[in-house]
């Protein structure tokens, strides 16, 4: 019997106080019609509460992403507006000597007057420049004041506004974290009434269709041969395979940890490209690729809305990091409904010669399948700062 889906299960199960017995193919009896109607039943629904849990992870995940943008211009509207206030500090010190100077020399001749009374045309001339150079010099340091006071207002307004932005996102995120945790009970929920019979059919169930899938898929000739990676691409799939292993968690970027997202974007940041963070904005904003022309180190993105990414490994398999409660493995391609494809180097040069990275045993183990709500995230940073 497979165990792809039945050991993740069983950690959910007992989670929930639910003890998961070997079940064994030959001492159970084989669903008969009927019961093999309620199995495939289960699992469109298992599958169907993934797949909402997952798109809502990818939301949860972009307003973070969004959130970290909003704290960064946060904190350089208030660099910028701290030095505009200390420039504005200075250009009233240089007004108010003006000012005293003013005062200074208002019981004195006029400097105009001063001029006119010269000795002699070089000294009038001379002092004309003077008097040119102290004019100058009021009217700039009165613009000066002027513009600093208008800039120092505007980045007060940016800044307040920013601040407001920051708030309304955090609130949000924290609304997205309890959907999602909503989403992931829910599936918790329906794997612990499940019957060990049950668990072990939905396991059947789940290899054998993903198996299906992945023959239809490449007799369907989507997949052309195999091309080479570009240097960058190789250096991507090392680093994605060394990360086989490690578990699937909420917004992690690694290194003990990686959610599906971001072992993609920072194995390709390891390579020397920046990628955008979440599988949604990697599909909207990287090129896209034929599948036919697939190469190692191009993403995969799955379900319609985008809401799952993996790495091409080659023949036809994937690395990914499927879902809380799974590690990072070796799937088919197929194991879930591929959206396209998009290669984060368009312009990177394929290797004349390439090795593919020799997998450790045991690494296409595991279930696709794994939610569970103790894998959800902890509450997100709520403070303004």
């Amino acid at each position: 019997m497979s165990g792809r889906l039945l050991r993740l299960v069983c950690t959910a199960a007992v989670a929930a106080g639910i003890v998961c017995a070997p079940v064994s193919a030959a001492a159970d009896p084989a669903p008969g019609p009927g019961d093999a109607r309620s199995v495939a039943g289960l699992l469109t629904d298992l599958q169907r509460l993934y797949r909402e849990a997952e798109k809502a992870t990818e939301t949860y995940n972009g307003t973070e992403e969004r959130l970290k943008r909003q704290r960064a211009e946060v904190r350089r509207l208030d660099a910028e507006l701290a030095r505009t206030r200390a420039s504005l500090h200075d250009s009233r010190g240089a007004a108010g000597r003006l000012a005293r100077q003013q005062y200074q020399s208002s019981g004195n001749l006029s400097p105009y007057l001063r001029l006119l009374l010269a000795r002699d045309p070089q000294h009038a001339i001379d002092q004309g420049h003077v008097i040119g150079r102290l004019a100058r010099e009021r009217v700039e340091t009165v613009g000066r004041l002027t513009g600093a006071e208008k800039k120092a207002a505007d980045l007060a307004r940016r800044s307040r506004q920013a601040l407001d932005r920051q708030v309304a996102l955090a609130e949000s995120q924290a609304e997205q974290r309890d959907d999602v945790r909503e989403r992931l009970r829910a599936v918790e929920e329906l794997l612990a009434s499940l019957t060990p019979e049950q668990l072990a059919a939905l396991a059947e169930l789940e290899e054998s269709g993903i198996a299906r899938e992945q023959e239809r898929f490449l007799a369907s000739g989507a997949l052309g041969d195999d091309a080479k990676p570009s240097a960058e691409g190789e250096r991507a799939v090392r680093f994605a395979v060394e990360q086989l292993g490690k578990p699937y968690e909420w917004g992690a970027e690694g290194p003990a940890s990686y959610d599906c997202s971001g072992l993609t974007s920072v194995a390709w940041q390891r390579a020397g490209t920046a990628i955008p963070r979440t599988s949604q904005e990697q599909w909207a904003r990287l090129e896209r690729v034929p599948l036919n022309e697939l190469r190692p180190g191009d993403l995969v993105v799955y379900f319609p809305e985008a809401t799952h990414v993996a790495m091409y490994l080659g023949d036809g398999k994937v690395v990914q990091a499927p879902r809380p409660g799974a590690e990072v493995k070796v799937s088919p391609i197929a194991a879930n409904p591929v959206l396209g494809a998009v290669r984060p180097d368009p312009g990177g040069e394929p290797l004349r010669r390439y090795t593919p990275p020799r997998l450790p045993e045991g690494a296409t183990d595991g279930s696709d399948e794994g939610y569970a709500d103790a894998y959800a995230p902890a509450a997100p940073e709520t403070s303004i700062r």
